[in-house]
């Protein structure tokens, strides 16, 4: 498992590399190598850690394809979620070869900071919550239940809250105005998956509805 975490990491990373840099027409861009080597550290160390506190749920996160039980909604958000995470990276690197994405010393460190942050708050989900699946479904072989502490006492969906941060530090690594345009767009599609995955809680766990109905926020404490 720990290799096949290592190759999946490598893969991402060289994946990304090829599309910014392809794109933007040149290596000289210091954000992009602060973002990759980054990324090359964090998802390891992030892997080898989930390891040893919940081998369980790093072996369900690595699994990528769809899964049974899985809501064809979800499948299909997932298509568009990856097409979009491609053109995110494309614009990027076309924002770099038209003369923009030239992030200074102080944007670097104010993007990195907010990777971190988002990595951090996404392990605090990881420690509190063992079924947070990269698909949406009920996994019952793993006995699947509500967990209402830690940051779901906050909000109904932390992981997404989480990653809205990468989404938005990235782009500031790579001083990429472009790549900050897709936030919003990064926003709505997990708002409208929250829907998928409420409706399918709701139907299948046990208490999820009485839960809800006590977290009313959403991704955003005090807003929605």
């Amino acid at each position: 498992m720990i290799a096949k975490l290592l190759l999946q990491n490598t893969f991402f990373v060289i994946a990304m590399a090829a599309l910014l840099f392809a794109f933007a027409g040149t290596l000289h861009w210091p954000g992009a190598w602060a973002y990759l080597i980054a990324s090359a550290l964090i998802g390891p160390a992030c892997g080898l850690w989930l390891a040893k506190v919940d081998p369980g749920l790093l072996a369900e996160r690595m699994r990528l394809t769809a899964r049974e039980g899985q809501p064809t909604e979800d499948k299909r958000f997932m298509l568009v979620f990856l097409v979009v995470a491609v053109l995110w990276f494309v614009a990027m690197g076309l924002d770099r070869r038209f003369g923009g994405a030239n992030a200074g010393v102080a944007l670097i460190v104010l993007g990195l900071a907010l990777y971190l942050l988002s990595t951090v708050l996404i392990l605090w989900v990881f420690r509190t919550n063992s079924f947070a699946a990269p698909v949406v479904k009920v996994q019952t072989e793993r006995h699947h239940h509500v967990i209402s502490t830690g940051p779901y006492a906050l909000v109904r969906h932390p992981m997404y809250a989480s990653v809205m941060l990468f989404f938005i530090g990235v782009p500031l690594t790579l001083g990429s105005w472009w790549g900050l345009a897709f936030v919003p767009v990064f926003f709505a599609m997990f708002a409208f998956r929250t829907g998928i995955e409420e409706r399918t809680l709701v139907a299948g766990l046990s208490g999820y509805a009485d839960y809800a109905a006590r977290v009313r926020y959403r991704l955003v404490p005090g807003l929605w």
